[in-house]
């Protein structure tokens, strides 16, 4: 078999870059081998414009505008071509930061000004240096432009329906059996409030950075320069990249915010996969319908299937991201003595987690999006399960010292199909309460007894 296109949608081992490819077009040029060049050469070329406007470092001078607006062009204006070019490096080199490093002083000798300083390109630098910067922008651009969006959009979308159904009564089960009514909106709000709490968390993450040498101790940049606070320096640098600075650390950023990250990232995504699983019962039972789209197919050989399949899909998709986070979140702050290379080949799977977990948050929203509210399944639902105001009728009778009042409903209720409202009326008529407390249960209904779940639905 000759298959000429090695680049073919067709021909990708992960599905990410195949049959997914066009669902992730934002998110593939920030993480893939693409990003990462790009974003070590912003790090490489605001270190070198940094360099230039120390006071005592005075062997490089001060860049003028026009010159750092040209260096500053390398990594704003970097193409497909250009990463290319550092690759044809890298496989010289068999090195991936240093094939970074040779390329931006190639491009440095066509600025009149900073030609007679490539040197300093990376100067003092360990590769991991730039690459922990590197990868922290890279997240924390991803985090503010695509996911944290994207996670909102969900929420909110829980949010919208949650209000829409607030006073929708829902039979609610408990062990996958009738239980206390409950109402369809405020089951939609529990979740929409669990997810917006792990937002909030994620926002309050800070993407850490350090630049201190290849044993974290500025052992380099003191033997050339040791009048510089090489300390104040670092964390100025960090922090104009928008980073918070770690300033104790071996060679590497030990990547632990890293784990927390993708911990409540991988909350956020339990949580969902709950969601979805919860909606594909309610599809399963008859409480929603879906909208079937012109040209689908449900099944190959039912033609009257509509299947929930997007919150199948979500559901396999989260489970994925996760299984991706929580190795990234296990191994990444592991490492032998003050470095060992083992996180360099994982930190490039970063890109499959968040990959996942978008695919996943686009098939609940589309999902959601032909979700239709069956409320005459909803309400005969509640009709067929009188026996659900037992507890209702149990306590009351507890206010009122009915002896055994629980015993008296277990007998009449439990395991019993087809309780009546008729037969729940003649018990409470039997039980000698006083007028008005029997006047109240008489017209309780089960639709009706949803206890506060329409109030705890709101809008913050």
């Amino acid at each position: 078999m000759s298959l000429n296109s090695a680049t073919d949608p067709l021909l990708a081992i992960s599905p990410l870059d195949g049959r997914y490819a066009g669902k992730l077009a934002e998110l593939r040029p920030r993480f893939g081998e693409f990003g990462l060049i790009q974003h070590r050469a912003r790090v490489e070329v605001e270190w070198l414009i940094c360099l230039s406007q120390h006071e005592h470092i005075e062997e490089i001078p001060t860049f003028s505008p026009v010159a750092i607006d040209t260096l500053r062009k390398l990594y704003t204006d970097f193409s497909l071509a250009d990463a290319k070019v550092v690759k044809e490096t890298e496989a010289i080199t068999n090195h991936d930061v240093k094939a970074v490093e040779y390329y931006l002083k190639e491009r440095c000798t066509a600025i009149n000004e900073v030609k007679p300083f490539t040197e300093f390109v990376h100067f003092a630098c360990t590769s991991e240096d730039i690459n922990n910067l590197a990868y922290a922008l890279m997240l924390k651009e991803a985090l503010d432009e695509l996911v944290l969006p994207a996670m909102e959009e969900v929420q909110q979308h829980l949010l919208g329906l949650a209000d829409a159904n607030r006073s929708v009564g829902m039979l609610a089960r408990t062990h996958g059996q009738p239980a206390s009514p409950t109402t369809l909106g405020k089951e939609f709000f529990n979740f929409s409030e669990r997810l917006a709490r792990q937002i909030n968390q994620t926002k309050k993450l800070d993407m850490l950075g350090k630049l201190n040498g290849a044993t974290g101790n500025f052992n380099a940049h003191l033997a050339a320069y040791p009048r510089v606070d090489w300390m104040a320096l670092s964390r100025s640098f960090v922090e104009k990249l928008g980073l918070r600075w770690n300033p104790h650390t071996t060679q590497i950023e030990p990547h632990d915010y890293m784990a927390e990250l993708f911990h409540v990232l991988s909350r956020f995504n339990t949580i969902l996969l709950d969601f979805n699983r919860d909606v594909w019962g309610y599809v399963s039972i008859g409480y929603f319908g879906q909208r079937g789209i012109g040209g689908e197919v449900g099944s190959s050989t039912m033609p009257h299937k509509i299947n929930p399949i997007d919150f199948e899909n979500a559901e396999g998709n989260l489970g994925l991201a996760n299984a991706v986070f929580d190795h990234l979140a296990n191994k990444l702050p592991i490492s032998r003595w003050q470095r060992d290379l083992s996180d360099s080949t994982v930190l490039r799977n970063i890109g499959v987690g968040f990959g996942y977990t978008l695919l996943a948050y686009q098939s609940t929203l589309k999902g959601l999006s032909k979700l239709e509210v069956n409320r005459q399944r909803i309400e005969e639902d509640l009709q067929g399960n009188w026996a659900v105001l037992s507890e209702a009728i149990q306590t009351v009778m507890r206010r009122y010292r009915v002896s055994q009042p629980y015993e008296k409903l277990k007998e009449l209720t439990r395991g019993k199909e087809n309780i009546s409202a008729g037969d729940l009326h003649r018990f409470i008529r039997s039980l000698g309460l006083p007028e008005q407390a029997e006047a109240e249960l008489l017209a309780l209904t089960p639709e009706r007894y949803t206890g506060n779940a329409e109030a705890q639905v709101h809008r913050s």
